[in-house]
């Protein structure tokens, strides 16, 4: 997998948003300055396939509330979400899903899919009747069966796109 270095980034949060050892990366990419990086600049995130040799993406619109899976680039089902509120807005890019994690209890329902953006996730809730409005903490929820649908049916690599 490799990550693209956006403005304002450091290997250290690079390292916290892919959940992988910064050692690692940095034994991945020998000719890396740990300390200095920049934008544009290409780092291998080891542990990771290229998203584009895994079959599906995941695209998910802000504004239409919806999180669309696709098989090479067709569009296969589309489910319901909410999003982030005001001030707690659901981030724009893309990501990859980089762990899964059944049953992580609260407000996350029965599935957890963490995105490659520390503290961002794709999973279900405990309030069903959140689904469709801008009520998260910037997370993409979804009705606890779709989640768990989709945790099934992409792996783990899978590429996202949000968008407005």
């Amino acid at each position: 997998m490799i990550h693209t270095v956006k403005s304002g980034e450091t290997l250290g949060q690079i390292s916290r948003d892919y959940r992988t050892p910064m050692e690692s990366i940095i034994l991945a990419n020998p000719s890396i300055n740990p300390n200095v990086i920049y934008p544009g600049q290409a780092i291998i995130i080891p542990g990771f396939p290229p998203p584009d040799s895994l079959p599906y993406q995941i695209d998910v619109s802000i504004n239409n509330r919806t999180l669309r899976l696709l098989k090479d680039g067709v569009l296969q089902k589309q489910y319901p979400i909410a999003v982030g509120r005001i001030l707690f807005t659901t981030p724009v890019g893309q990501f990859i899903i980089v762990n899964k994690e059944p049953n992580p209890g609260g407000p996350f329902g029965t599935m957890w899919m963490s995105l490659s953006k520390e503290h961002y996730g794709i999973h279900g809730t405990n309030d069903p009747s959140s689904i469709g409005k801008a009520v998260s903490k910037g997370c993409i929820r979804m009705h606890n069966r779709d989640v768990e649908e989709l945790s099934k049916i992409v792996p783990i690599g899978t590429s996202v796109t949000i968008h407005p």
